[in-house]
């Protein structure tokens, strides 16, 4: 499979996905961890992960999917959402917690 195909299928089958730099117990970068510090507030017990480090071509086919440019990103139903400054802006105004998926919470 390749990266685009795994990518679409990772975001389509699972309610909440977070491509990001090192995992939910790891992170590493700021953003990253700073993005699963504010899925936690949100109750998110049933989030999938995907270590964009351990794969040079998910890592840059990621970008050119979301048409996004930086790392991490947020995927709730299939659908991009942002990045971690969004994710910080949305998750203070309470629209965040308005969108995840009552799955995500079991």
């Amino acid at each position: 499979m390749d990266a685009r195909a795994f990518i679409e299928k990772t975001v389509t089958e699972n309610p909440i996905v977070l491509f990001m730099k090192g995992t939910a117990q790891f992170p590493q970068c700021g953003f990253s961890g700073r993005a699963i510090q504010i899925l936690k507030a949100c109750g998110v017990k049933n989030l999938v992960t995907v270590n964009i480090l351990e794969d040079e071509e998910v890592r840059q086919t990621i970008k050119e999917y979301s048409n996004w440019p930086t790392i991490p990103q947020l995927y709730i139903g299939g659908e991009f959402i942002g990045g971690a400054d969004i994710l910080t802006e949305m998750y203070e105004s309470g629209e965040l917690q308005k969108i995840i998926p009552q799955e995500a919470q079991a």
